[in-house]
């Protein structure tokens, strides 16, 4: 998403360069939606894989986001038609006859969890889907939806000061068998960003007068413990979430080409028990201010509910 724009002027060049880094040190899951950049995300992926094995790579989509011109997302199609429809469209952009997973970006309250998921299951038997996934959506939805199709990951924002997940939500995946995609992990920035509050971020609450000023606050005291690990406070908020579990991937979008070996070095950071132990010490769940989208934006989460 980063990489079309949503946090400020990028140059395609240079992001193709990203993609190609990120792939040349091992990563595999490219993880975008046909909403980003109105379909630039997915036509940026397909320039960056050409002459590359498609097989290397995992194609995560999310779609149903309803656009208009110069304004934000305003609801979600998840009907059948729509499905089959958003998907055409996604394999033409991408330059691909399939998509690893397929996943309705939130919940279209209109439409039955079971028909989307169900639609989707149908291009699975087809063969231009691999996987079905989830996103941001509740325990009672990701139970109804499992209770159609196979469901191999719910995507949703998991951070050190996004930790509702493990309310209710976390552990229904569990039980289930459903793996966490964790986005959000440097919570847009306020975890070892630059300070700027270019695109988006001008409207998240996190990043507003008091707000921002208590989340800085409270960043700054994983420092010590960083360079006590010889990383940097973004390498250790990843190495959290990715500490979480074997069934929970962080996903990280880089912007420049120098924050791609930043995002790999992460993995070699080690944190034991007493490591997670002092980072609730520091920042414990629930401490962040603000929530983390904007009031229309939150009224879409079904995770949320």
């Amino acid at each position: 998403m980063g990489l079309s724009g949503a946090y400020g002027r990028t140059d395609d060049d240079e992001s193709i360069q990203v993609i190609h880094g990120y792939l040349d040190a091992g990563g595999t899951l490219l993880d975008t939606g046909d909403f980003y950049g109105a379909g630039h995300n997915e036509q940026l992926i397909a320039r960056a894989l050409r002459g590359r094995d498609r097989d290397d790579v995992v194609l995560s989509v999310k779609f149903g986001a309803l656009l208009a011109p110069g304004r934000p997302p305003a609801g979600f199609d998840g009907r059948p038609a729509a499905v089959r429809n958003s998907l055409t469209y996604s394999l033409q952009r991408l330059g691909t006859d399939h998509v690893d997973i397929y996943r309705p970006a939130r919940l279209d309250r209109s439409v039955p969890i079971e028909d989307t998921v169900g639609a989707i299951a149908e291009l699975v038997e087809q063969g231009y889907v691999r996987h079905i996934g989830l996103s941001e959506v509740g325990a009672e939805t990701i139970r109804r939806a499992a209770a159609v199709a196979p469901i191999c990951d719910l995507q949703i924002e998991y951070s050190l000061l996004s930790r509702g997940i493990e309310d209710e939500i976390l552990a229904t995946c569990r039980e289930l068998g459903i793996g966490i995609t964790a986005y959000g992990v440097l919570s847009r920035g306020l975890i070892g960003g630059s300070g700027s509050i270019d695109g988006g971020r001008a409207m998240q609450p996190r990043f507003q007068g008091a707000n921002r000023e208590h989340n800085d606050a409270l960043v700054a005291r994983l420092r010590g413990l960083a360079e006590a690990k010889g990383a940097s406070p973004a390498q250790l908020a990843i190495a959290w979430v990715a500490a979480q579990g074997d069934d929970i991937v962080p996903v990280v979008g880089p912007r420049r080409t120098e924050q791609v070996a930043s995002m790999i070095g992460s993995t070699a950071i080690r944190l034991d028990g007493d490591d997670l132990a002092r980072i609730d010490e520091l920042v414990p769940p629930g401490s962040a201010r603000g929530e983390r989208y904007p009031a229309a934006f939150m009224a879409d989460l079904d995770s949320e509910r």
